[in-house]
């Protein structure tokens, strides 16, 4: 018999939903079935001016929006169980991770702020719904982020040494090795990629990293973005948009007028290459394969 799972995410891209659907009998995962759900542009602003740090937040917009999360939510798992050909009552539960508004693991009161209501997700489609793991684990004393390492180690455990590197808003790295699973944000991903070429450009994202590749990188610069406190930290360790924000990359950028707009993007891209890197040549030397 199938054991069925359905996992949900938005990350901190926010450009939709991912929805998987699982089989984990036989001490196997089978990925079945996957859909994503994109946004609307206008829901995206919405969620773009909520995770903001320099403005006030009405409580009223942080529920509504939190409604309206869980019932995309709900409709993803609907329409993706459709796809699949699978009825509700044949799915064991439901993972919803949610979409994080803030994170804030390093405070004198550590939290973490998800939205995406998980009793709407359940009452829509009957599944038992898990979720809130990051303040969960943030409870227990840990980072709430990333959460990903200990099913790396349940996947990768015979392949080690290895390396697992995911390259969202933020970048993160599970390492498998002596038996033993270390995993922490390295910095930035595509965050502040993002958020360059949509000032400079008005596209989302770099599509294929063209225009970055149309620039040069900025040595001099890019060791002023490297200086930064974060990177020289040991894990446990985790960051956000919160940190790594606009406001943080137009402070760098005060003394580099000069720099063109694509250079700037190039040496953003090296940022994220660089600390991945440097990540894994300190804390996993002996990783001779990585995915």
């Amino acid at each position: 018999m199938p054991d069925l799972f359905i996992g949900l995410m938005s990350g901190t891209s926010l450009d939709g939903i991912d929805a998987g659907l699982v089989d984990f009998s036989e001490d196997k995962c089978q990925i079945l079935d996957f859909l994503y759900l994109p946004f609307s542009a206008d829901f995206k602003q919405k969620l773009n001016n909520l995770c903001r740090t320099d403005r006030p937040v009405f409580l009223h917009d942080y529920g509504k929006l939190d409604q309206q999360l869980g019932e995309l939510f709900a409709d993803a798992t609907l329409t993706l169980l459709q796809k699949a050909n699978i009825q509700p009552t044949q799915v064991t539960a439901i993972g919803s991770h949610g979409l994080t508004t803030h994170h804030a693991p390093d405070r004198d009161h550590p939290f973490s702020l998800q939205i995406g209501d998980p009793n709407i997700i359940a009452e829509k489609t009957g599944i038992t719904t898990v979720s809130d793991f990051r303040r969960r684990d943030i409870a227990a004393a840990g980072q709430g982020a990333p959460l990903v390492p200990g099913f790396h180690q349940y996947l990768f455990a015979d392949h080690q040494p290895i390396c697992i590197i995911n390259i969202g808003g933020i970048a993160n790295i599970s390492i498998i090795q002596n038996n033993k699973t270390l995993g922490f944000d390295t910095g930035p991903g595509n965050t502040l990629l993002d958020y360059w070429i949509e000032k400079k450009k008005h596209y989302p994202y770099d599509e294929n990293g063209a225009w970055a590749q149309s620039g040069k990188t900025n040595n001099d610069l890019l060791k002023q973005l490297k200086s930064d406190p974060y990177f020289a930290l040991s894990p446990a360790k985790s960051t956000g948009k919160e940190y790594f924000s606009p406001a943080w990359l137009e402070q760098h950028l005060a003394d580099f007028s000069f720099c063109s707009d694509e250079d700037i993007q190039a040496t953003l891209c090296q940022l994220t290459a660089d600390t991945i890197c440097e990540a894994i040549k300190q804390y996993g030397p002996e990783c001779e394969q990585g995915i």
